[in-house]
């Protein structure tokens, strides 16, 4: 198996380091490790030799199927522990050593039924355990002691999939909440790769959580993955160099650092490079009552060039305090090119006008980013906690852009126009979080937090007049998005053997006040809101368990679906914001299970979610122009399963499916129109890792998404496939990635709009993307196991 496998080159390394040092003892050491109750003998169980000067692992390995082991050491002192999940450790203080051995003989380990009371399901690795309102997978020695990198972990984690470029999606879905020790974290941005510095062993657990509780924000995540770090870091110098090309432009360096001491962990993040994201754009306008219609192809090149730098450090003052300050800035220099030919057809489909409109837009993007944070635990109780922590993110842009009309067919002037925009936005967030522990059965959370987001956009259009360009009043403006949420919760949960429940209430005040200044159109709202929370589990035997949720949640108008201007790049397919949009509200339901079946771990879930105010894009349509903008449009009922399994077949190769599967009905109306309809929509991504020899890794991932119909569009399915490649050389000090993104250049995006008056078609596709890449760390670092390619 791959365990033994690993633990054989430990053992294989030790074994060389102890015969070439000179003049050193040798001690061998042997035994057998067996269950106290019958005997049999455990397999990958851990043997440790330690130093009882620092309480630090000096060499290790695990026991064979027979339970049997054998370890050497030159050390002269030396303690030896015997560990194995779900039973108690046993240790043994200055061994004799009689000629230069060791012999344990058969060493008895029992259940330890404290770490049984809770519901456990082993996975192909380590563990999971079912807590009340999440998944907590705990990283044991298998995984910490192979140097494995924070995203093979969770990789391993059910539900979690991380494909090569390192992109993390739950259930089929990567709009995932990333957070470290509890709080968001410079280290879990997806805009950086600090993540992939962070090795097995610095990992505790990974908290996995699919319908947040009251403690978290109310607005809607696909999840939230929470990775707990141990407080006993890689001390000394940790960091990795990353080296990406690609085509299209995808040119990157990177290099992070990470210095632990015993009082401060400092760590570092620089990278540099350029990218090139190419489209192909088609669209047409039909006008359905006098035949008329106006077609568009083109296609489009946005180059970035950009820089990041990421400081911070953790200070522990003790074994119970800790501050963390860090800071992120980023700069991106974008330029970029479209080019597309409009076609205008009369009603017996003779082409009548023809002009070609180009565009450069140019953009400066500076972004900063802080956090500083204050940690305190409780003697006594590892679960007793306070967390403080304040944040700020701080975006603007600076872009203009300039368009020419060319006429080739007509009559029609050539024109020239310009747009420009100063945006900036400032974000903050301050949180106070405290759990309390009554008794191993009963914990109390409770916190507050507070956050404000500040935008003001300056925007403006010009039209050149032959001489000057002169600013279009009715397209020029200056809109202004500030909202502050407070948020105050409390929860209550009890834990038993078999059965817990944990319920919750959060309450959110919101205040939203929008204004176009130069006109001095002002729309204030305030409204606050109850959100409770409900979650139960039960566990069935060992191999099953349920878990049970309720939250109510919310999705609050962000600044694009308020804001009034749009952009110009196609005067005949405008999108504008609603500064008069209301939020959404859900309730969520959703009952899931975990089942590990041999070789095999699959996770079902059925959902159910009722949302009122339902944000819908609503069109309007004249002279073959159409204006989409959104509007609340009444109710939705939507119920689905989400099934995910992972199947091991063998250690060189393994299987996971994602499956989603939904049914929703809309019931609204809008202006005296009824808008009630239903609607299916499904996808499914199945992922084969192969391992190969050589240290060869190869990931295949093909996804399907059926098509579905919002309240006026229907989206087209799609299929594609991405594949990657890894290969492992320097004894995985340094990692070769190839990553091949939309192998067949199928991935489209489509909506048809299908009117009684009007017909629209949209679509786009980017195409191929190949990167490949190449890792080293140095020190203690891990090599980084992905590219670096942008998120899409």
């Amino acid at each position: 198996m791959l365990n033994q496998l690993q633990y054989s080159i430990l053992f294989i390394f030790s074994l060389f380091v102890t015969t070439t040092t000179f003049a050193q003892n040798t001690t061998t050491i042997t035994g057998k490790i067996v269950e106290t109750n019958n005997g049999g003998p455990i397999e990958f169980a851990t043997v440790l030799v330690g130093d009882p000067a620092n309480q630090k692992p000096i060499v290790g390995t695990t026991t064979l199927q027979d339970g049997g082991f054998t370890l050497e050491t030159t050390a002269s002192e030396f303690y030896i522990e015997v560990s194995f999940i779900g039973f108690t450790t046993k240790r043994f203080d200055n061994p004799t050593i009689v000629d230069g051995k060791i012999n344990l003989g058969t060493v008895t380990i029992a259940e330890d039924s404290q770490q049984l009371d809770e519901v456990v399901v082993e996975g192909e690795i380590s563990q999971t355990v079912f807590k009340l309102d999440k998944r907590v997978f705990n990283v044991g020695a298998d995984l910490s002691s192979t140097g494995a990198s924070a995203l093979e972990v969770l990789n391993n984690v059910p539900s979690v999939n991380v494909n090569i470029e390192g992109a993390v999606s739950l259930r089929g879905s990567q709009g995932v909440q990333m957070l470290i020790n509890g709080k968001p974290s410079v280290i879990a941005n997806e805009q950086g790769n600090a993540l992939g510095t962070l090795t097995a062993d610095m990992i505790e657990r990974i908290e996995v959580i699919t319908n947040p509780s009251a403690k978290y924000d109310a607005e809607g995540t696909s999840g939230i993955i929470n990775i707990v770090l141990k407080k006993e870091e890689k001390k000394g110098l940790n960091g990795a160099v990353t080296l990406n090309t690609g085509v299209p432009n995808n040119h990157s360096l990177g290099l992070s650092l990470n210095r632990r001491t015993e009082k401060f962990n400092l760590f570092s993040q620089l990278g540099f490079g350029r990218r090139t994201f190419p489209s192909d754009e088609e669209t047409e306008n039909r006008n359905l009552e006098d035949g008329t219609y106006i077609s568009s192809f083109g296609e489009n090149d946005k180059n970035e060039t950009f820089f990041n730098l990421i400081l911070g450090t953790d200070y522990h003052i003790n074994e119970l305090n800790v501050i963390t300050l860090s800071g992120n800035f980023a700069y991106e220099w974008e330029k970029e090119n479209a080019d597309a030919i409009f076609s205008t057809f009369d009603a017996s489909n003779t082409l009548t006008d023809v002009f070609r409109r180009q565009e450069l837009t140019e953009a400066t993007n500076p972004k900063y980013s802080y956090e500083l944070q204050y940690k305190k635990d409780f003697e006594g109780n590892e679960e007793q906690s306070l967390l403080l922590s304040a944040t700020g993110n701080l975006f603007a842009k600076d872009q203009t852009s300039d368009f020419n009309n060319t006429t080739t067919i007509g009559t029609d002037d050539d024109t020239l126009q310009k747009s420009r925009t100063d945006f900036t936005q400032a974000e903050y967030t301050f949180k106070a979080d405290y759990t309390h522990p009554w008794s191993e059965q009963f914990t109390l959370e409770t916190g507050a937090q507070y956050q404000i987001n500040d935008v003001e956009n300056d925007f403006a259009i010009s039209n050149f007049d032959g001489t000057n360009f002169i600013e279009d009043p009715n397209l020029t403006n200056v809109f202004e998005w500030t909202q502050k949420v407070l948020g105050i919760y409390g929860t209550t949960a009890y834990e038993g053997d078999k059965w817990g429940i944990k319920v919750g209430l959060r309450f959110e005040d919101t205040d939203v006040a929008t204004l176009l200044q130069t006109t001095n159109v002002s729309n204030d709202k305030n409204y606050n809101n109850l959100f409770p929370s409900g979650h139960t589990s039960y566990k069935i035997n060992d191999d099953l368990s349920l878990q049970a949720g309720y939250s109510k949640r919310i999705f609050r108008p962000r600044l694009w679906d308020l804001n009034p201007f749009f952009n110009i790049r196609n005067n005949f397919s405008i999108s504008t914001g609603n500064a008069d949009l209301q939020p959404e509200f859900t309730d969520s339901f959703e009952v899931t299970s975990i089942y590990k079946l041999g070789k095999a771990s699959m996770n079902l879930g059925v959902f159910y979610r009722h949302t009122e105010d339902v944000v819908e894009d609503i069109v309007e349509f004249e002279d073959n122009v159409s204006i989409s903008r959104p509007e609340n449009v009444g109710i939705s009922n939507t119920t689905g399963i989400e099934f995910n399994a992972k199947y091991i077949p063998a250690n060189w190769i393994s299987f996971t499916n994602d499956f989603n599967f939904s049914h929703f009905a809309r019931e609204g109306d809008f202006e005296g129109s009824l808008f009630n309809f239903e609607g299916n929509q499904w996808s499914t991504r199945l992922t084969s890792k192969i391992k190969l020899p050589a240290d060869i890794d190869l990931e295949f991932i093909g996804n399907y998404q059926s098509s579905y119909r919002t309240l006026l569009q229907e989206i087209s399915e799609n299929l594609f496939m991405d594949f990657g490649a890894r290969k492992k050389i320097l004894k995985g000090k340094a990692i070769v990635n190839l990553s091949i993104r939309d192998v067949f250049a199928s991935r489209i995006s489509e909506s048809i709009t299908d009117q009684p008056t009007y017909y629209l078609r949209d679509y786009s596709k980017r195409g191929r993307f190949v990167t490949l890449g190449i890792s080293f760390g140095f020190g203690k670092g891990e090599a980084m196991e992905f590219s670096g390619q942008k998120r899409f």
